[in-house]
């Protein structure tokens, strides 16, 4: 788990800091490590129930229950996970782009540098990777985890912020807290081999004892992993309100061994982060009442799966009893049951047909196939992945605006997810904003002032000298930076038919002439928009240099005696 928020305080991740031995500095570990036991054993349901979620996910749920009668089936049909799969799709077109504004007019030209900071940490730390992950664990287990930190080594050695999933198996949380903030501490953890602290605690790795064999890991872990010989990596946030400065301050601590390996008070007392939270947020898919965790699709819709299933299974059961009728024999009718049994003999001989009759399967009733199609149908309607969501249609449904509208009529339930995936994405971009006023705003705002200068185009420098100006003055504010900003978000990719429908307005608009084609170009969504509109412009000037020119030329002839 190597963790680069650590470098905001380390001259490098993994130096080793001045050893602080003292006696309060071996209870407060000892403390530490007691609360982290307090949770962990407190999470001992929660990870029960995440394991199970994702055997539901992948359709193994079946090890849960006895194996019965040799060969016993025990088919499944993947309605939960093809569900959960299409609402995932739907999330796909719901991925959040920052946009940064400001309270003052004199700080507008700065907020553009700052939405510009912003995406280009998202593209460095690959966001939409991390989103996937997210939108997995918040579908099937309920709840996404992201953390908001800062590695000092990113761009260049300049640094830079950066949002990352955090897997929800490797993070507590206060369990007597409905709210993240409000927690006593926050508690991330990994397994990593002596080898591993000795190269990073060199100093301090043979002192530590292996504890990691007391930790279990996830049962449905497909590789199997030794724990016998590791030790446990414990990052312990804690968050305190200081009442001189009428604040909250979080610092960080690294634990192993039993061991205190960096405290964030030694280099930076104020906190580890000036803006006083926990570095974490976390999206909800369905609200856990005194709880600041969520249930997922797998927690609503997991009977309805298993139920399915076992009714498959009674279906397959009988068709397989149904393949091979038994035969009745009396001894009376004088038939070998082994000479019966042999199906390539043409004359069988024995004394009385009556003692012979054929004991058949009875079927079962027709409603119980429709019941089971039903039973499905109820788990992608209640999800909102129904066959609109999926892309199907019934019969006669052949305009494309009803099936557009059909379709986003049919969303709904993905649409709430993304404004509770945007809400927590606004939470952790105005933290990603605080960290980089802390720590490299001037840096970065020089080097982004370079790039959107020359995304401008310097050689237009009549239409551009102001803009770049207001900049300039704005990184002369940042002294102070007493300005609040503000963030909304849109989403990177429209979803397909929403463009559509939007396109085609434009296009009616202009046909109407109720605004003009280069207004019209403004309001389309189509992929190398910029670079059309930057050529309009382009061409624009050009025409209006042309005609200026030409007039210029026409007065001087008209003026010549």
């Amino acid at each position: 788990m190597r963790n680069e928020t650590n470098k905001s305080f380390s001259p490098a991740y993994g130096a080793v800091a001045q050893p602080t031995r003292s006696s309060g500095k071996a209870e407060e570990t000892e403390a530490l490590y007691a609360l982290f036991n307090e949770f962990y054993t407190a999470y001992a349901g929660e990870r029960a129930r995440l394991d199970k979620c994702e055997r539901m996910y992948r359709g193994e749920h079946w090890y849960d229950v006895p194996m019965g009668e040799k060969g016993e089936p025990r088919p499944v049909t993947p309605v939960l996970q093809s569900t959960i799969e299409n609402v995932r799709a739907d999330l796909v077109d719901y991925l959040p782009e920052a946009i940064v504004s400001s309270d003052a007019p004199e700080y507008d030209a700065l907020s553009e540098i700052f939405t510009h900071i912003i995406h280009e940490n998202h593209l460095r730390c690959a966001y939409d990777e991390e989103y996937l992950k997210m939108t997995h664990d918040l579908l099937v287990g309920g709840y996404g985890v992201q953390q908001i930190g800062f590695d000092a080594a990113a761009n260049g050695g300049m640094g830079g912020a950066y949002i990352r999933h955090v897997d929800a198996r490797s993070v507590l949380f206060d369990p007597l807290a409905s709210e993240l903030q409000d927690g006593r501490a926050v508690f991330k953890f990994a397994h990593h081999t002596r080898d591993w602290f000795t190269q990073h605690y060199p100093d301090k790795a043979a002192e530590l004892r292996e504890d990691g064999f007391m930790f279990d890991t996830p049962e449905e872990q497909l590789l199997t992993a030794d724990c016998e010989k590791t030790i446990l990596l414990i990052e312990c946030w804690r968050r305190v309100y200081d009442a001189k400065r009428d604040k909250y301050a979080v610092h960080m601590m690294l634990l192993a061994g039993g061991m205190m390996l960096e405290d964030s008070r030694d280099t930076r007392p104020e906190g580890y982060f000036s803006h006083g939270e926990y570095p974490f947020v976390i999206t909800k898919l369905f609200e856990r009442k005194g709880s600041c965790l969520g249930y997922g699709f797998v927690d609503m819709f997991e009977t309805s799966q298993r139920n399915s299933d076992k009714l498959d299974q009674i279906v397959m059961k009988n068709a397989l009893l149904a393949s091979h009728n038994k035969l009745l024999i009396t001894g009376a009718s004088g038939f070998d049951p082994a000479d019966l049994r042999d199906w390539s003999k043409e004359v069988h001989q024995g004394d009385n047909l009556n003692g012979i009759s054929w004991f058949a399967t009875a079927p079962l009733p027709s409603y119980m196939l429709h019941y089971i199609a039903e039973m499905r149908n109820s788990i992608k309607e209640e999800s909102g992945a129904n066959e609109f969501a999926r892309g199907m249609t019934h019969a006669g449904v052949t305009s494309g605006t009803a099936i557009a509208a059909l379709q986003e009529a049919s969303s709904k339930r993905s649409r709430m997810a993304a404004r509770n995936i945007h809400a927590a994405f606004r939470k952790a971009v105005c933290q990603e904003i605080e960290i980089e006023r802390e720590f490299t705003l001037r840096e970065r705002c020089e080097k982004s002032l370079a790039a959107i200068g020359s995304e401008l185009g310097m050689d237009q420098r009549a239409a551009n000298i102001a803009k770049l100006s207001a900049i300039e003055k704005a990184l002369d504010l940042l002294k102070d930076l007493p300005a609040e900003f503000r963030v909304t978000v849109k989403v990177v990719k429209e979803n397909a038919f929403s463009v559509l429908n939007n396109n085609e307005t434009v296009f009616r608009l202009v046909s109407a002439g109720m605004i003009t084609p280069d207004v019209g170009l403004q309001l389309l969504i189509f992929d190398g928009k910029d670079q059309a509109v930057q050529l309009m412009k382009s061409k624009a000037l050009e025409l209006a240099l042309a005609a200026a020119a030409g007039a210029g030329g026409t007065n001087n002839g008209n003026n010549t005696p």
